[in-house]
């Protein structure tokens, strides 16, 4: 009989385990049996953590980025100017993929792929906070006249692509550039500051 209290340190190998699956196999290949099995546990104790794959995948998609657009409303609701909110957008994200550098290319390979819906419904609320929201700051900038009279979708795009790109071509950079991993988090951390920097004066007027 499985044990009824659920310890941390075995819950953690189960995320652990779903997170490195989930990469390889896509949210539709991957299996509980082999989550089980990466984990080092039986599949009767995976299912009494996590009742289904798809819960696991809610667990581990809001622990990442499920946290990170309500930090970025809080940004674009406060006082400060535009261009610290672009830096601390920017910093955020790049951290986050650092920690989860497997993020991008997931999210991206299961839209392609099946139109995930819990991705789907995730990102359509996006719309309704962080967007809009984004949106509006832009618009009031440029009324001002503190930058250019631009299009919000492209700026939009040009942030979140210019972060996330190295780490989807990861691979092809470390060839190209003959570093490693430690170098490779090295420049993505200057990164920071290098994509604040471009992006602040594409638009400033």
């Amino acid at each position: 009989m499985v044990n009824k209290i659920k310890d941390t340190t075995t819950e953690e190998k189960i995320l652990e385990a779903a997170r490195k699956v989930f990469i390889e196999r896509g949210l539709d290949g991957a299996r509980m049996q082999e989550i089980a099995d990466k984990a080092g546990i039986n599949k009767a104790l995976l299912h009494y953590y996590f009742r289904s794959k798809d819960k696991l995948f809610e667990v581990i998609f809001k622990e990442t980025a499920g946290n990170l657009f309500p930090k970025f409303e809080m940004i674009l609701n406060s006082d400060k100017p535009l261009f610290d909110k672009i830096d601390e957008i920017v910093s955020n994200y790049i951290d986050l993929i650092i920690k989860n550098p497997y993020l991008p290319l997931f999210v991206l390979s299961e839209m392609n792929k099946s139109r995930n819906l819990q991705l789907a419904n995730f990102f359509e609320m996006q719309r309704n906070k962080f967007v809009e929201k984004f949106v509006q700051n832009i618009e009031k900038e440029i009324k001002k006249g503190v930058i250019k009279k631009i299009s919000p979708a492209h700026l939009i795009i040009n942030i979140f692509s210019l972060c996330a790109f190295p780490f989807i071509a990861k691979p092809v950079i470390g060839i190209l550039l003959e570093i490693d991993d430690l170098q490779f988090k090295y420049m993505m951390e200057q990164r920071k500051k290098i994509v604040t920097d471009f992006i602040i004066a594409s638009i400033k007027k």
